[in-house]
């Protein structure tokens, strides 16, 4: 009369739902115990065959087994949870039932069977008689929280979502529609996609669990699964699993190709959110750079045709911020001549701070070269080396060209008040053509300098140890020439008139109406100098100090207020005691001096990069008052939410739409989610095509420092030590710092150098040796401590701290 889990497993005998729970119950799901009264069972005491008595004995002892509590009395028809009938809530259950209410609530389930509810639903789904239910009796779990799950979405057919629906106590309410419930959505890979605002019901943790329990369920059978759950004190239980019924999207040929993506360089060009303008335009301009790069190292043309794809897909964007694709990188650089001779210069290159995973390396990577390949390599190398030093005596020359283009490019912009959109469009493609797709001069330097750098370095520490390596250091301290040092001395300058007219404090509340005229003459010259030289210059979006001069003037406040004492002198660098070596003093010293030139030109001529992107945002600035005026967009800065292809595409004709506003709207919505977010972690690791990024955002967990710890080590990037107070500064227009406090900042770039000007040490998260904070802190004679991990979250806004340039220790103190 009394089935068992282990006797249940028989739809055709215990109906779908109880032989779903015994074969979970079977694998070791938490099930909460329950037994099945057959359909016969029922069917005989409808026929008197069965007495009463004998069912109610019968149902007692079942409770006694079962244990203590009430019960919930279902049914469980031989078609009810099929594939392709659910039967959902067209029998009756009871909730609650006391153990001496089984036979009751027994009879209404089963003669739930022939009502009319059901007869309608079986006539409607054309479905055959199918007979009485059986009664599933089930112990009671009084849950905190209850409800349903989906391992698929039902709605929209999607299999790599989760869906989870959460009430307090019995899930009744829900199942019942009498309650709305507290809505999750997960990915694939179980992150969070959708989530209440303020959740009440459930934790992110405890719903992830919920969605994971619906998923074992559909790797159990072998098919999406609709589940019942229930969660007390104690454990996560499994009420009833059934298959999802609607219409799915068909199953995705599995893709497990392995993506890497990381920002552990790039954040201190592109920090934080970037618009789809300012990610297009340095898409476009990575193309042509790298291209061009691949050119001057002896790629053939050939090659750089073939592989244009990776070159135009190098950097990605994932929840608005922007990430190199590292297997793109890989590809291009495993394109260079000698790169089977030392495949491990990949990461040195790149500046990230993990190696690649083997697994792509050995996909990416063309088979280990055998001796007449590597002859050739290094044949290939050879006529390199031949045009690097070509290169290196043409420098001048190609500067002088690169600056004249330069000119004459930038000084067409004059009339963007009066241009029209063809004209600014016919004005954005000079600028293409004469810079962004000849960039010879920076491209040249760069390599060269990192070559004399690492190289001039390597041999200083090599032939005099540690004082070598201190020499080459101070070599670039107060070298001059050095352009991104330019503002601190004119801040400076700036700051002594304000505290000499006494108005330190007005410049700082009132900005240029409180200014003499002298002062206002050399902030204006300062503004013309250096306007473009802003936070985040790289982005196209930003403010500039023309539009927002304010963190020139707190700079300036601040420099008036601090009397900065005069820098001692460096003693001249003993060389004939560093190296006694009349041959290798001479080789060193000349080493290092072209080294150094090739850094402060480096600087430079990022400068001359920064004047370049300044006028590519006025003229886009230009278009889109321009698309304002005509009606296409809301206001001129909407243009920084399209891309370049489609602002061009709208002025010349190959646009696939012209409706700019729509994917305006789209976009700002997505940036302003983008931005509720933290930042997605340094590297992500995606299985399958760049799509799958938008199953789920992972979001950066910020480790909290081990406990007690008082010192860390990063780079030491300039020589000198200083004890004082940190200032932590996640936004250079925001914070101020006082007079020699240490600056702590994720990244730097060159609109920091307003805070610069007050600092007296630096210590930044990101950044390397030729990083932009390293060279200005050399430069100003600062000690600097770079990658240090986690620095703003380890160092507290306003405690001391002792920091050292040289060796790259940074120490707490106690005061």
């Amino acid at each position: 009369m009394i089935l068992w889990p282990d006797e249940a497993r028989d739809p055709a005998v215990a109906g779908g739902k109880a032989a779903a729970l015994a074969r979970l119950s079977e694998v070791g799901f938490a099930v909460p115990p329950f037994c099945v009264l057959p359909a016969e069972a029922m069917d005989e005491l409808c026929t008197g065959t069965l007495s009463e008595a004998a069912l109610g004995h019968a149902l007692a002892e079942a409770a006694t087994r079962l244990g203590p509590g009430s019960f919930a009395v279902r049914s469980s028809a031989r078609a009810e949870d099929s594939e392709a009938d659910s039967h959902a809530g067209q029998f009756d259950s009871v909730l609650n039932v006391p153990a001496a209410g089984l036979p009751e609530a027994a009879r209404k389930v089963h003669a739930s069977g022939a009502g009319e509810r059901l007869s309608a639903y079986r006539k409607r789904r054309a479905l055959a008689g199918g007979g009485a239910p059986a009664v599933l009796i089930q112990r009671m779990v009084a849950p905190r929280a209850a409800g349903v799950a989906f391992s698929v979405d039902p709605v929209t057919g999607r299999r790599n979502r989760a869906l989870v629906s959460a009430v307090a106590g019995l899930a009744d309410r829900l199942v019942s529609g009498m309650a709305d419930g507290e809505g999750w959505t997960f990915g694939a890979d179980g992150q969070v996609v959708e989530a209440p605002v303020a959740p009440t019901v459930l934790t992110a943790d405890e719903a992830r669990e919920v969605a994971a329990l619906a998923r074992a369920a559909e790797a159990h059978f072998g098919a999406p699964q609709d589940i019942e759950w229930a969660l007390d004190d104690n454990r996560l239980w499994l009420v009833q699993s059934r298959p999802v019924t609607t219409a799915l999207r068909p199953v995705p040929v599995p893709d497990d190709t392995l993506m890497v993506f990381d920002n552990s360089n790039i954040v201190e060009s592109y920090p934080g959110l970037v618009s789809p303008l300012t990610y297009s335009f340095a898409r476009y301009c990575y193309d042509r750079v790298y291209r061009a790069f691949v050119d001057l190292l002896g790629v053939p043309d050939a090659q750089v045709r073939a592989n244009r794809q990776v070159f135009a897909n190098m950097l990605s964007r994932l929840d608005g911020r922007v990430y190199y694709n590292l297997g793109n990188w890989y590809r291009a650089l495993a394109l260079l001549p000698g790169f089977s001779l030392n495949r491990g210069f990949m990461d040195t290159m790149m500046g990230v701070d993990e190696p690649l995973p083997e697994e792509m390396t050995a996909r990416l990577a063309p088979p280990p070269a055998g001796a007449l390949a590597r002859l050739g390599d290094m044949m290939r190398l050879g006529r390199v080396a031949v045009g690097l030093v070509w290169s290196a005596l043409t420098l001048g020359r190609t500067k002088r060209r690169f600056m004249a283009r330069l000119e004459g490019a930038l000084a067409a912009e004059e009339g963007l008040a009066e241009a029209n959109l063809t004209e600014l469009g016919a004005l954005y493609r000079r600028l293409e053509g004469d810079l962004l797709d000849r960039w010879d001069a920076p491209l040249v330097n760069d390599f060269l300098c990192m070559i004399g750098y690492g190289g001039s370095r390597a041999l200083m520490g090599r032939w005099a140890g540690e004082a070598g390596l201190r020499l080459h250091a101070d070599l670039l301290i107060g070298q001059g020439g050095i352009v991104s040092a330019e503002p601190v001395t004119r801040i400076a300058a700036m700051g002594a008139r304000a505290r000499a007219t006494g108005l330190v404090d007005r410049i700082e509340a009132e900005g240029m109406a409180a200014a003499d005229p002298e002062l206002s003459q050399m902030i204006a010259a300062y503004i013309d100098r250096f306007g473009d030289r802003c936070t985040e210059e790289l982005k196209l979006e930003s403010p500039t100090l023309v539009d927002d001069p304010a963190p020139l003037m707190r700079a300036i406040a601040a420099a008036g207020r601090r009397h900065a004492a005069p820098r001692p002198e460096r003693p001249a660098p003993d060389w004939q005691g560093l190296f006694p070596n009349p041959v290798r003093r001479a080789i060193a010293r000349r080493f290092a001096r072209w080294a150094q030139a090739r850094v402060r030109d480096r600087e430079n001529l990022r400068f001359e990069r920064t004047r370049i992107f300044g006028t590519a945002r006025r003229i886009f600035l230009a278009m889109g008052r321009e698309f304002a005026a005509l009606g296409h967009l809301e206001e001129a800065r909407d243009i920084f939410f399209l891309t370049v292809e489609e602002v061009l595409g709208a002025i010349e004709g190959s646009a696939l739409s012209y409706d700019l506003a729509g994917p305006v709207r789209q976009r700002k919505a997505e940036m302003a989610a983008a931005a509720t977010r933290p930042d997605p972690p340094e590297r992500v690791l995606l299985r399958g095509a760049a799509v799958g990024l938008a199953e789920g955002r992972p979001a950066l967990a910020a480790a909290p420092a081990p406990a007690g710890e008082t010192m860390r080590r990063g780079t030491g990037a300039s020589a000198g030590t200083l004890r004082a107070v940190a200032r932590v500064v996640t936004d250079p227009r925001e914070g101020a710092l006082g007079p020699g406090e240490i600056l702590v900042a994720r990244n730097t770039d060159p609109g920091w150098i307003a805070l610069f000007a007050n600092a007296g040490g630096i210590v930044v998260e990101r950044g390397s040796l030729l990083s932009h904070s390293a060279i200005v802190a050399r430069e100003l004679g600062l000690p600097c401590v770079v990658g240090l991990k986690g620095a703003t979250r380890w160092v507290t806004d306003g405690e001391t701290i002792e920091i050292d340039g040289a060796s790259g220790e940074v120490r707490k103190s106690d005061g």
